[in-house]
């Protein structure tokens, strides 16, 4: 068994299609949704753990890339920059996972990078820039 978790970009024009249905019946993968940010008419990010046999993982890979999906590698990780916060609290509100949390009395911001599903949503939300995407290894498949 292969795994990988991987983040999808949707063109516009793809994102109410079933595409990702169609890894499980022509390709035979399973996924797990980590987190997606998919509307009607704008592009879209899904974060999926995606599985099964490693041939049938590089065609399923292969597919999503016929229809213009852009396929990057996980191997990055939102990191925040201690110097830039203030604590405004505005990256605890569009975080999914929990990962960025208020810790009260103290009313600072906490970071649990354990929790972070890498959606990066909080890293346009902060209006100081203190979330950031750093490469961990490869990004994008071949």
């Amino acid at each position: 068994m292969y795994s990988k978790i991987l983040i999808l970009r949707f063109p516009n024009t793809e994102v109410e299609k079933p595409i990702v249905c169609y890894l499980v019946k022509d390709y035979d993968l399973t996924f797990n949704i980590l987190n997606a940010a998919v509307l009607p008419r704008k592009e879209g990010v899904m974060v999926l753990e995606l599985s099964g046999s490693r041939k049938n993982f590089r065609e399923g890979v292969k597919y999503l890339k016929s229809h213009g999906i852009k396929v990057q590698n996980a191997g990055q990780e939102v990191r925040r920059n201690h110097n830039k916060c203030t604590h405004c609290g505005a990256c605890t509100a569009v975080c999914p996972t929990g990962a960025l949390v208020v810790q009260r009395p103290e009313m600072t911001v906490f970071f649990d990078q354990k929790k972070c599903s890498v959606c990066e949503l909080c890293v346009p939300t902060c209006p100081t820039r203190a979330m950031e995407v750093r490469p961990t290894n490869s990004a994008f498949f071949e």
